[in-house]
């Protein structure tokens, strides 16, 4: 019984889309600390990242039950199917928020006082499609606080390389956001939910998403000059770059039976890459 209920949170909050943030805050760790950080500082990181998205994840599901049980694409969602309750869902987001701002006390004083405003960009995003076209972006700050957390975590400071880093990521999300919400482009029209993809239509919205990954590959370019990466780290922005180009041809307006792959494969090894190209550069 508990296992099944363990499993059932795990999916809802899709557990295995930490593959996004986590190498980005990974090698944030890694540049701070010219190396490998303590084991304590690791974990407790790692752990705070799990708690704030388990945060976000699982209330952004409470926030969002009537409309998922509406959509044919989400009505099979935990709690359309009665598989978790409203209130044990909303329980489990506070509990883990309040797990989270724990966390980050016993990491440094910066981290704690931050974390509060973490958690309010976490659960503003939940709200963004009711009023903004640029929820995009919202998601976007919502992951962009990863590295610049980790960053915070080893040296108690906000420099400029973590910034750089988190607006290459803030637009990467952003970037694949938009092209994961071409799929409900007829529901929230007619739900009167916002995107961009309703504001602009399904192909200028695309054109928008390649406007922000290419934002993503000059603040990672900037990130690396910043540094003083050689030839490692800018082949594997390469590498980077030509994972985006085919993320785009598999999407196009006439055709969108690829969103899947586009979203979440192309996006999991770009992160993966990033991470490997910065442990070498190191």
């Amino acid at each position: 019984m508990i296992l099944r209920k363990a499993l059932q949170i795990a999916e809802m909050v899709k557990f295995s889309h930490s593959v996004f943030a986590l190498p980005f805050a990974l090698a944030s760790m890694l540049i701070a600390s010219q190396g490998l950080p303590p084991a304590r500082l690791i974990v407790l990181t790692i752990l705070a990242m799990v708690a704030l998205r388990n945060a976000g994840m699982s209330f952004n599901r409470y926030i969002d039950a009537p409309f998922d049980a509406k959509n044919p694409r989400t009505s099979s969602r935990h709690i359309p199917q009665g598989l978790l309750s409203r209130r044990f869902v909303l329980v489990f987001s506070l509990a883990n928020a309040g797990l989270f701002i724990l966390i980050a006390s016993q990491i440094n004083s910066l981290c704690l006082y931050l974390s509060f405003a973490a958690v309010g960009i976490v659960y503003l995003y939940s709200f963004t499609k009711r009023f903004t076209s640029w929820s995009h972006v919202v998601l976007g700050m919502v992951l962009g606080i990863s590295p610049v957390a980790a960053w915070i975590a080893v040296t108690n400071r906000i420099d400029l390389p973590p910034i750089l880093l988190g607006l290459a990521v803030i637009f990467w999300v952003a970037g694949f956001d938009v092209i994961y919400a071409t799929q409900d482009y007829e529901f929230d029209r007619k739900e009167g939910l916002h995107s961009l993809v309703v504001r602009l239509g399904i192909g200028r919205s695309l054109i928008v998403s390649r406007i922000f990954h290419l934002l993503t590959l000059i603040f990672l370019f900037l990130f690396g000059r910043s540094l003083g990466f050689g030839g490692i780290y800018y082949l594997a922005l390469a590498l980077i770059s030509f994972l985006f180009f085919y993320e785009h041809s598999l999407v196009s307006p006439r055709d969108l039976s690829r969103v899947n792959a586009a979203f979440f494969n192309v996006n999991g090894f770009i992160s993966l890459l990033f991470l490997a190209g910065v442990t070498l550069s190191l």
